[in-house]
């Protein structure tokens, strides 16, 4: 019963690595389909390796195939992935910025490498050794059977149910990924002494088992212990002009959400920043106004489109700088997020006030499609790892979003358009063209920028001449380019539309295009930003 109790745990921990390293390399690598691949390659690849050096060395009748030996090998595994993983948290929070820089994709198959190989390879080629043990064990007694290598891989295989639902819901939640990370390997290193000390078997060479666990252990629980003080050294980080620390983290399911401060700035005592899985959500002064442009810019093309607004719904709270801004008009306004802690954040540093918006926690998709419509304004700010997720600019998306708009309602939509590459651009206009046919687009003028935001204004309806709105509060540093961005709509030409093709839930046949958008949307943030800023 110890040894299956050993391999359940073992299972448990190649699906928390696997789980933990996606979040690890989010914030480096985006969540595009390339990294994805490169995750579950690995993945496959390491175990697959790890099951055929497990039968190697559990075959044959050479002494590697003795039962002490295959004891001795078998309680050994566990010791050696827990010294690969430790070594792999000293390395990644210097390595992956610099990988990332290097290539996402080759930069992402490398990462995978390094947090994943060795340990995924050690605990895997304990089940053919476990089999090997119980085979012989059996033929001791004159049994003739598989000695129970179904039972074997079906322990496992439970052990990484278990493993995923524990590290989701209660290692995620409330410890960094770096710190998660240690926990599965401080078990690891704990198996080997457990087995030496409750397992009856012959085991061959005890006392080096024993040293390299206690080393693997003691190296694990340390830097586990001083998590923090590791991490910690990679602050203050320079950008922008300023140094910024850490002010507050929230972790949830969704991602991690961190509040960074920084020093003095221009005529600021210090600036937040809303920085989610490696995107900048937005930037806030010390006494809470958005000093982000695209704040304003979605304010200004509500009320210049639907003049007099008396309902909003805002489908992406961040900072929550945009629905305070139109409750601040009078407007009844709802706001749908799936991550709640997008909403702690909001509300314990940035001002956000749950008894003037009315807060939802939800996906989006899932709000929308019981919405019973009548909203004058929908403002869409919706961005996870590289930009909005694929079943969030699919045509059934936008259907239901038309749903949701009153008479005469319009939706506005902060996007992100690369001029340069504006394949997966006329992609997202194409498939909202199909269900919101009346559409108007907002770029600011950067001079030389061709990665910027994007305004979208779009309806069922012909769209009315936009008035004039107040912007005396903008912040001066926005205030001309969102004042000529304003003076400057642009309609929706065949130009914007080349190559555009329409996406629903069924069929989405661009996904190239769009993963090739997001790594270079990733590149623009790793090339910008320290390394500090994408520790989890």
């Amino acid at each position: 019963m110890l040894l299956q109790a050993i391999i359940f745990v073992t299972g448990g921990a190649i699906l928390a690595l696997e789980l933990l390293a996606s979040r690890i390399m989010t914030p480096y690598f985006g969540v595009s389909l390339y990294i994805w691949s490169g995750i579950l390659s690995i993945t496959l690849v390491s175990l697959a390796l790890g099951y055929w050096a497990g039968g190697r060395l559990a075959g044959g009748k050479k002494s590697g195939a003795r039962p002490d030996r295959l004891a001795f090998l078998f309680t050994l595994m566990p010791a050696v992935a827990a010294l690969a993983i430790v070594a792999a948290c000293l390395l990644y929070p210097y390595l992956f910025h610099q990988l990332a820089r290097l290539d996402l994709v080759l930069g992402a198959f490398i990462a995978c490498l390094v947090l994943l190989c060795v340990p995924l390879l050690a605990t895997a080629a304990m089940n053919p050794l476990l089999v090997a043990i119980l085979l012989r064990q059996s033929a001791a007694r004159g049994e003739l059977a598989d000695a129970g290598a179904g039972r074997v891989f079906f322990v496992s295989t439970i052990g990484s149910v278990a493993g995923v639902l524990a590290t989701a819901f209660g290692l995620i939640p409330y410890l960094s990924n770096f710190a998660a990370t240690l926990v599965v390997a401080v078990i690891l290193a704990a198996l080997p002494l457990i087995t030496l000390s409750g397992a009856s078997l012959q085991i061959a060479r005890r006392k080096p088992i024993a040293v390299t666990a206690a080393v693997a252990l003691a190296a694990a629980a340390g830097l586990l212990a001083g998590a923090e003080a590791y991490t910690g050294r990679m602050w203050p980080a320079s950008y922008g002009g300023t140094t910024w620390q850490p002010e507050a983290i929230y972790r949830s399911l969704f991602g991690t959400v961190k509040v960074l401060r920084s020093g003095p700035r221009d005529d600021e005592p210090f600036l937040r920043m809303y920085f989610q899985d490696g995107l900048v959500q937005n930037m806030v002064a010390a006494d809470n106004r958005s000093m982000s442009m695209y704040t304003y810019a979605l304010e200004a093309l509500a009320l210049a489109y639907r003049p007099g607004l008396r309902s909003a719904l805002v489908l992406g709270i961040g900072a929550g700088m945009v629905p305070m801004r139109l409750a601040g008009h009078g407007i009844a306004v709802t706001t749908v997020d799936i991550d709640p802690a997008s909403l702690r954040a909001a509300a314990e540093v940035f001002g956000f006030d749950p008894a003037r918006v009315r807060a939802q926690q939800a996906d989006a998709r899932t709000f929308l499609r019981s919405c019973n419509g009548g909203y004058d304004v929908v403002i869409v700010d919706l961005f996870h790892g590289d930009g909005v997720p694929d079943y969030l600019v699919t045509r059934d998306f936008f259907h239901d979003l038309k749903r949701c708009l009153g008479t005469n309602g319009v939706a506005v939509f902060n996007t992100f358009a690369d001029l340069d590459h504006p394949r997966a651009y006329a992609h997202f206009l194409t498939t909202l063209r199909s269900e919101l046919p009346f559409i108007v687009l907002y770029r600011p003028d950067y001079g030389i920028a061709k990665h910027i935001n994007s305004f979208v204004v779009a309806s069922g309806k012909s769209l009315p001449s936009p008035v004039g709105v107040d912007l005396t509060h903008v912040p001066a540093r926005h205030l001309f380019t969102l004042s000529l961005m304003l003076k400057s709509p642009q309609p929706l030409d065949q130009r914007l539309l080349e190559h555009g093709r329409v996406i629903t839930d069924a069929d989405n046949p661009v996904a190239t295009d769009l993963a090739a958008s997001q790594l270079i949307n990733r590149r623009y943030v790793i090339d910008a930003l320290p390394a500090a800023f994408f520790v989890n």
